[in-house]
């Protein structure tokens, strides 16, 4: 049975879309950032960032500071927010994950 160019065409165009859209959720990246009082938006610094690979694979870059003996510290008020912005994107990809696996189940 032979296949028609534009069955072909459209079979590739949603290769593709699924392809890009695995790619798009193979890796979630959360950074937090900072803005002086006074400053435009558009002049935010990242604070803290963390990237998870959808293997399980992470990586964060963590806020520090010099603390009283002059050693380097966590800054808990950067890391304490960074962390639940973490636990929301989790969150919200495990939701959004799970309506789409219910969506290829039919349910």
């Amino acid at each position: 049975m032979a296949t028609s160019p534009e069955l072909k065409e459209a079979l590739k165009n949603a290769a593709d879309k699924i392809a890009k859209y695995v790619e798009d959720i193979a890796t979630m990246t959360v950074e937090t950032r900072f803005v002086e009082m006074g400053s435009e938006a558009s002049q935010s610094k990242p604070a803290s960032r963390t990237t998870i690979k959808l293997d399980g694979d992470s990586e964060t870059v963590l806020p520090m500071k010099l603390g009283p003996d002059g050693s380097l510290v966590v800054d808990t008020l950067f890391n304490d927010m960074h962390q639940v912005n973490v636990q929301a994107a989790i969150d919200y990809r495990t939701a959004m994950m799970e309506r789409l696996l219910g969506l290829l189940k039919g349910s």
